[in-house]
């Protein structure tokens, strides 16, 4: 073994034990080995930044961004809403979530899938009382299965592929692995719809900064359109749409207010009072095609390039709104922002979102100009609260991300495309599109988890580039033969055991039937 081998091996074996140790975070770890790797020249130092320009780096990237453009699509939920209250037993519950989970990371990388579905989950548990533990570590591990099923499924999968490709000329093809891949992941989710139990199924995740807000009570509404779902539908059914989550408060019909009667048919421009936290408020008004107040006015200026979405604030005490209805403010003629919820602890409003008078502590979600907020937000004397994502007024509809997800797919499988290509182009078209914002696509992309693979890939290829891969495969190699060569010894020693001892049984029977003649 040479020098150079054995520092290659020293810096992965130190690499693994920082990993293991977990003191330090992964990304920094791997610099560590790269920059370890450069200082001892097992890493030229023109190959240093290598792998951040590998196709591995670019697909992980890029699957992860159209995987979070499907997901605030809201087109799994949707499918996944009238089939989650008929599942009413906690196995039936984790074996359809892992099995979605299965299915969409074969096709996106498995952070994106579980991305996709952790709020279903999560409502899942809520609904049904249950922790969200029981449901969360099957679907971990339905996703790491799910990769074993397609090339892009999983970042080895593309290493082994292109290995294959410089050794023989031609990589593997999208499904090749799916022969073997379907088998055992069809095993595992029938593993884990009964081994489920032997995970912690009690244990509390840490509360989050948004969750410790507590807000469950905002107010908005939405005008029922010509095209929406739910006209010519009962208020019963649009009940039994926006989930339990979201309380109908009352309905406005040709400007009179009136109780939501079970048996009330809904119809076009009749406006809706709807109560609930943002997000459930938000899949409500996505699923029925509910035209959300202040959605028909635009909050856009004159600047280039920027940035529409929403925030909550907290009214202060020496606020220009308090004692103001919502109507009167007139909020988007002064300012180009929309007024969309408000939100007052311990109470549930029946009046019109602009008949409301604000008070100070109130909390309201303001739609417009992200980079102007902060400075609207102090001329008005509110506060915004802790950072946390608010889609309501802002939801993508449409199915643009799956299709061009199933473009990607179908490019990469017919071989028309390499997948690196095929997944740039897709992550280029859903920001194109506008399923994300340029800063929602930015926010998306898991940097730490790029740098570390960025990192690896030299540090990795150093153990060949040493001559340590062949020196592995040599040993290997020896010792099979040497096991090989010891398991035919031993047969051959047994065979000529057994012919001894056959002939010394034959020997002995002789001469004991010539002793018995010599008595006789």
């Amino acid at each position: 073994m040479t020098m150079a081998q054995i520092l290659a091996f020293a810096i992965l074996a130190g690499m693994m034990a920082l990993f293991v140790w977990g003191r330090l975070r992964y990304d920094l770890v791997a610099g560590l080995a790269l920059l370890a790797a450069v200082v001892v020249g097992v890493v030229p130092v023109e190959a240093a930044f290598s792998g951040f320009s590998d196709d591995i780096v670019i697909i992980v990237g890029s699957a992860l961004l159209v995987s979070a453009a499907v997901a605030r699509a809201g087109v799994i939920e949707a499918v996944l809403h009238p089939l989650a209250p008929k599942l009413t037993s906690t196995r039936a519950q984790l074996v359809l979530l892992v099995t979605i989970v299965t299915v969409l990371s074969a096709f996106v990388k498995n952070i994106g899938a579980l991305a996709m579905m952790l709020p279903v989950a999560f409502q899942m548990a809520k609904r049904s009382k249950t922790s969200p533990s029981v449901f969360l570590m099957p679907m971990a591990f339905g996703s790491l299965l799910g990769g074993l099923t397609t090339l892009i499924g999983t970042s080895p999968n593309i290493i082994v592929s292109r290995l294959r490709a410089e050794i023989t000329g031609a990589p593997f093809a999208m499904f090749d692995f799916a022969p073997v891949g379907v088998g055992l992941a069809a095993a595992g989710i029938a593993f884990l719809a009964i081994a489920y139990r032997l995970l912690p199924l009690d244990r509390a995740g840490a509360p989050t900064l948004a969750e410790a807000m507590d807000i469950h009570d905002y107010l908005t509404e939405g005008r029922v359109r010509a095209e929406s779902t739910i006209a010519g539908k009962t208020m019963a059914d649009l009940r039994g749409a926006a989930g339990p989550e979201v309380v109908v408060t009352a309905v406005v019909r040709d400007g009179q207010k009136t109780s939501p009667l079970p048996d009330m048919v809904m119809r076009e421009n009749d406006i809706v009072l709807l109560q609930g936290e943002p997000a459930a408020l938000q899949q409500a008004v996505a699923r029925v095609g509910l035209e959300l107040e202040g959605e028909d006015r635009s909050t856009r200026s004159d600047k280039a390039n920027e940035e529409i979405g929403g925030v909550e604030a907290v009214i202060g005490p020496d606020s220009l709104l308090i004692d103001q209805a919502v109507g009167s403010l007139a909020l988007h003629a002064r300012f180009k922002v929309n007024l969309l919820a408000v939100s007052r602890s311990g109470q549930r409003f029946t009046e019109r979102l602009r008949d409301i008078k604000l008070r100070a502590g109130d909390i309201i979600v303001l739609q417009g100009s992200l980079g102007d907020m902060p400075a609207l937000l102090r001329e008005l004397g509110c506060l915004p609260l802790a950072t946390r994502e608010i889609r309501l007024g802002s939801v993508r509809r449409g199915v643009i991300p799956i299709l061009i997800l199933a473009g990607a797919m179908l490019l990469a499988g017919a071989g028309l495309l390499p997948v690196g290509l095929a997944f740039f182009g897709a992550a280029f078209l859903v920001v194109l599109f506008g399923s994300l914002s340029l800063r929602e696509a930015y926010a998306t992309v898991p940097w730490p988890l790029l740098v570390m693979l960025g990192a690896l890939i030299p540090v990795s290829e150093a153990i060949r580039t040493t001559g340590g891969a062949d020196l592995i495969a040599t040993w290997l190699s020896t010792h099979r033969s040497f096991t090989a060569a010891l398991r035919s010894a031993r047969i051959d020693h047994g065979n000529s055991h057994g012919a001894d001892t056959l002939f010394e049984q034959r020997g002995n029977r002789a001469r004991h039937g010539a002793h018995r003649r010599e008595l006789r």
